[in-house]
C-alpha cells in the first residue's frame, strides 16, 4: 500500500455514498495513520523572498530535487519562491490541487517526505485544518506549472508539538519544493472525448463541461438488474483501482421518477472518497475508469442500498440509483 502523505487530514465521508454499516469517513484504506494539520491557526504571516537553500539536482518541473541545507537562521516568516513560473491556471484557497513534492528540515536537511518516489501525486485541499498553513499561504496564487520551493516555521507547519512521526520538532522549520500539476474547484469537469449513448434502455447523461451539473435523463423502461458503468465522456488519465480514491463531482437520481437526490453540484464543493469505503456499485463500477472521465452508472439494489437506504437521503428501499460521476483525479 502507498503510505499516505504527512501533511494531510483525514479527509470527510459522505453520508449517502458511505457501504452500510460504515461512517467512518473516506480516507485511503490500509494506509499508515496520518497526523491531522494543527486545530488552531497562527495569523496569516508575512511572505518574504528568504533566505532559502538551494535546489542544487533535479531541478526542471517533475523531477524530485535535491535541496541543500539551510545555511544561518531561517526567517520568521514565510519564505516564498517561484522557482519555475507556470502558465495554467491560478490555485486559489479552498481549490483542491495535484502536485508532486518534497520535504526536508531546514538545520539537517533532512528529507522527511515526498510523493516523488511513490510515483503519485498528491491531491489535497488548500483548505484551514486540512493541510499545514504554510502550504495554504504559499500556493494560493500560484499557477498550475509551477514550482515553487518555499520554507515554513513552526507556527504555519506542526507547532510547538511538532510532527514526531516524521521526525519533526517543535522547533525545526522545514523547507519545501512543491510542483503544481493542476487545480480543482466547484467548477471542474470531466475533459476528455464523448462517446455515444445509443442505448434507449439506459439513461442519457448531458455532456457539458461548464462545471455545471448534467443532466440525467431516465427512460420509461425497465431498470436494469445489473450494474451499468460506461462512458460519457471518456477521460485520458491513469485507470482507477479498486483500492484507490477518488476527487469527483457527482450527481444521482433515483430510476423512478428522476429525482436528483445527491448531488457535489448543488452543494458546490467536490468530494473525495476511497472506493473501499463506499455502495459496492460505485467501487465497482469507477474501477478500471480513466480519470478525467464522466460515467453514467446505474446501480441496482443489491449493489446499493438494498431494503436498508440511508436515513433522510430521499431514496426508497430497494431503489435503482443513476449517477453521472466525473472522476477529477485518483488520490
Amino acid at each position: 500500500m502507498r503510505r499516505r502523505s504527512l501533511l494531510i487530514a483525514v479527509p470527510a465521508g459522505l453520508v449517502t455514498l458511505a457501504a452500510c454499516g460504515d461512517d467512518s469517513g473516506s480516507g485511503n484504506a490500509g494506509d499508515t495513520a496520518s497526523p491531522t494539520a494543527p486545530t488552531t491557526s497562527a495569523p496569516p504571516p508575512k511572505i518574504v523572498d528568504g533566505p532559502l537553500p538551494a535546489i542544487t539536482a533535479g531541478t526542471k518541473f517533475g523531477e524530485k530535487p535535491t535541496v541543500a541545507k539551510g545555511s544561518g537562521e531561517p526567517s520568521k516568516q514565510l519564505a516564498v519562491k517561484t522557482v519555475i513560473a507556470g502558465g495554467g491556471r491560478t490555485v486559489a484557497e479552498g481549490d483542491f490541487i495535484s502536485a508532486n513534492y518534497l520535504g526536508q528540515i531546514w538545520s539537517s536537511a533532512k528529507v522527511f517526505d515526498n510523493s516523488y518516489d511513490r510515483k503519485t501525486p498528491l491531491v489535497i485541499q488548500l483548505s484551514q485544518g486540512g493541510i499545514i498553513d504554510g502550504w495554504r499561504y504559499a500556493l494560493t496564487g500560484k499557477k498550475t506549472g509551477s514550482r515553487v520551493l518555499f520554507s515554513v516555521p513552526p507556527a504555519w507547519g506542526y507547532g510547538e508539538q511538532g510532527n514526531e512521526q516524521a521526525g519533526i520538532k517543535g522547533t525545526d522549520t522545514l523547507v519545501f519544493v512543491v510542483d503544481i500539476q493542476d487545480t480543482f474547484n466547484a467548477k471542474s469537469s470531466a475533459k476528455g472525448e464523448e462517446v455515444p449513448q445509443d442505448d434507449a434502455e439506459l439513461p442519457t447523461v448531458g455532456t457539458n463541461t461548464d462545471g455545471k451539473a448534467p443532466s440525467i435523463k431516465v427512460p420509461d423502461a425497465q431498470a436494469p438488474k445489473k450494474l451499468v458503468a460506461n462512458y460519457v465522456i471518456e477521460g485520458d488519465g491513469a485507470e482507477v483501482g479498486a483500492e484507490d480514491s477518488v476527487l469527483v463531482q457527482y450527481k444521482g437520481v433515483v430510476w423512478d421518477g428522476g429525482k436528483e437526490f445527491d448531488s457535489t453540484y448543488g452543494r458546490k464543493q467536490l468530494t473525495s472518497f476511497s472506493l473501499q469505503q463506499v455502495v459496492k456499485g460505485w467501487s465497482q463500477g469507477l474501477t478500471g475508469k480513466k480519470v478525467g472521465s464522466r460515467v453514467l452508472i446505474v446501480i441496482p439494489p443489491d449493489l446499493g442500498y438494498g431494503d436498508n437506504p440511508p436515513q433522510g437521503s430521499g431514496i426508497e428501499k430497494d431503489s435503482t440509483l443513476v449517477f453521472s460521476v466525473d472522476i477529477l483525479a485518483k488520490m
